[in-house]
């Protein structure tokens, strides 16, 4: 794509409190300013969480991918819990993440970028300000770092004392992740030998065998020619990257630093963060909050979005066009992919953006069963990663990613997958109090299936692919 000039933006002058000026939705009702104000002095006195230069790495291998050269996993929980925050949690995440990564990258043939819904995913947007049950209505649930999720009075009303429970939870997570990452638990052939152990595991262990093998030969190969863990940085270590979606503007405003390289602001609690599709209004606070952070940066685009909208967010979040700067992560449903995305991508490539499309297909295909439980099929998930490559290879474009909802966990939360768990088997582990996410086993399944498609899809014609089964 040739480079494009500098776009029209706002005029108005940014400062890391110019959002408070400006419409704003999914904001909790704190019931004492002051103390939310002395929290917010108080966070705004902690060290960063993460370091511009981190920030603006990732924002250069998201540049890679924006142009084919690379290909982006994004996933973890739905919303962390303080309950559930242990090491084992943590590390399981991380491992899961991994092992889809490695097949991952077999499948693409292009480098994976690895970043987790970890060490911040505290805030989540809710539907409606109230939840009843029976007679008695309170405020809704909205993340761990505002209130709690036991439905009591006290435990829903917002507290501002909870950032700081979120920053320190955050700062023990990216520690672990950080360790995992850089001291050996990342080693390229430990990671496929878990996959090895899943594909044996799994009912469909004859469709995953031959790319688990063909792995495995890559592997040999590259030791053959002494290429090891040894010798070889990238295979005993990783990049890894956290994110989370800037919901709670005080908390990402008490984070915020000035880079003293630079002389830019960062947004400090995450290397990447996004605006979630009830909250990208244009003249909205947290478009207006991120326009000024150096941060790449997200956003969720569902089936509502306009074209004309969608490019008059762009204009003003990335107004120099910055390859790397901009992710947008489309969330459709599996029925609405196909007729709802095209038109979009055509007008963000005809007006030039540079941006990178990622599928997050776990929110469009929320149902609710006969029990009113929340769940979502995997079926569905894959159906819409499916439409998602198929709408971006029908117009020419690279469908550069995927961002889902999962943990490390054996929970029993999405119906569907290799063990066809149904909804009946939803009451054995189902455990967030948030959105259902995919299991351990799910999410590996996924990797794989969505590693056949792009191999599939990048064999010349007249070669065999990987048969499927």
């Amino acid at each position: 794509m040739n480079a494009t000039p500098p776009r029209a933006a706002t005029s108005r002058v940014w400062t890391p409190n110019t959002w408070r000026d400006c419409p704003i939705r999914q904001v909790p009702a704190y019931p004492d300013p002051m103390a939310l104000d002395a929290m917010e002095r108080r966070l705004g006195k902690f060290p960063p969480l993460v370091f511009a230069g981190e920030a603006r790495r990732l924002k250069a291998h998201l540049a890679a991918a924006a142009e084919g050269k690379a290909f982006v996993l994004q996933g973890g929980d739905c919303a962390e819990s303080f309950a559930d925050f242990t090491a084992n949690t943590i590390r399981d995440t991380f491992r899961v993440l991994l092992q889809m990564a490695v097949v991952l990258t077999f499948g693409a043939s292009l480098p994976v970028v690895k970043m987790g819904r970890m060490a911040g995913q505290f805030a989540k947007p809710r539907s409606s300000d109230t939840e009843t049950q029976g007679d008695v209505t309170l405020p809704s649930y909205r993340g761990d770092i505002i209130n709690g999720p036991e439905f009591t009075e006290a435990a829903r009303i917002p507290d501002p004392g909870r950032m700081e429970s979120g920053y320190f939870q955050s700062a023990s997570t990216l520690n672990l992740l950080r360790a995992f990452a850089s001291g050996g638990y990342a080693d390229l052939h430990e990671v496929h030998r878990w996959n090895l152990g899943f594909v044996e595991r799994s009912p469909l262990a004859g469709r995953y065998r031959d790319l688990a093998a063909r792995i495995d030969e890559t592997l040999a190969f590259m030791t053959a020619c002494g290429m090891t863990s040894a010798t070889t940085r990238d295979l005993r270590e990783t990049d890894f990257y956290v994110s989370h979606e800037a919901l709670l503007l005080p908390y990402e405003q008490a984070l915020t630093r000035v880079d003293s390289t630079t002389g830019e602001w960062y947004a400090c609690s995450a290397h990447f963060l996004w605006i979630g599709d009830r909250t990208r209004q244009p003249d909205g606070a947290h478009v207006e909050f991120l326009r000024g952070v150096k941060n790449p940066i997200g956003m969720k685009v569902g089936p509502s979005q306009e074209p004309d909208d969608l490019l008059r967010i762009l204009d003003v979040l990335n107004p120099m066009n910055e390859p790397g700067r901009i992710t947008l992560i489309s969330r459709m449903g599996a029925e609405k992919v196909g007729g709802k995305l095209p038109a979009l991508v055509r007008a963000v490539e005809k007006a030039g953006h540079k941006v990178v499309w990622l599928c997050d297909p776990m929110h469009g295909n929320t149902i609710s069963t006969v029990n009113k439980v929340k769940t979502r099929n995997f079926d569905a998930i894959l159906s819409e990663v499916r439409g998602f490559f198929d709408v971006h290879a029908a117009e020419g474009t690279w469908g550069a990613g995927v961002h889902v909802e999962m943990t490390g966990q054996d929970v029993t939360e999405c119906t569907g997958g290799a063990h066809a768990l149904s909804e009946a088997d939803l009451g054995a582990r189902y455990e967030t109090f948030c959105d259902p996410r995919l299991n351990a086993e799910q999410s590996l399944e996924l990797s794989f299936l969505v590693a056949e498609e792009l191999k599939q899809r990048r064999t010349p014609p007249g070669q065999p692919a990987i048969a499927a089964q």
